[in-house]
């Protein structure tokens, strides 16, 4: 299998996750997989009022400068230890 292949597969499974994943993970994931998907950060950083919005942002400018490579491999790996964690298999 191919690491775009385990990459939608961890994608897949990560909606899999339990409502208790913190947003901090959830951040993480989410910045991770915009890198793997879009690469760097393409729009502006929501205003104050929007933080949900702007935390999201944050978490994805966050990891700018990994290639697509490497954030889909963190993606992986961030999913494999949060399904480990909430005691589902990988």
């Amino acid at each position: 299998m191919g690491l775009k292949e385990e990459f939608e597969e961890y994608a897949e499974k990560a909606k899999t996750l339990p409502d208790s994943t913190s947003n901090e993970n959830k951040l993480i994931l989410y910045g991770l997989y915009k890198q793997a998907t879009v690469g760097a950060v393409n729009t502006s950083r929501p205003g104050i009022f929007n933080m949900r919005d702007r935390a999201k942002w944050d978490a994805w400018k966050a990891v700018e400068g990994k290639s697509e490579e490497e954030a889909m491999n963190d993606y992986i790996t961030k999913v494999k230890q949060l399904l480990e964690e909430a005691g589902v298999s990988a």
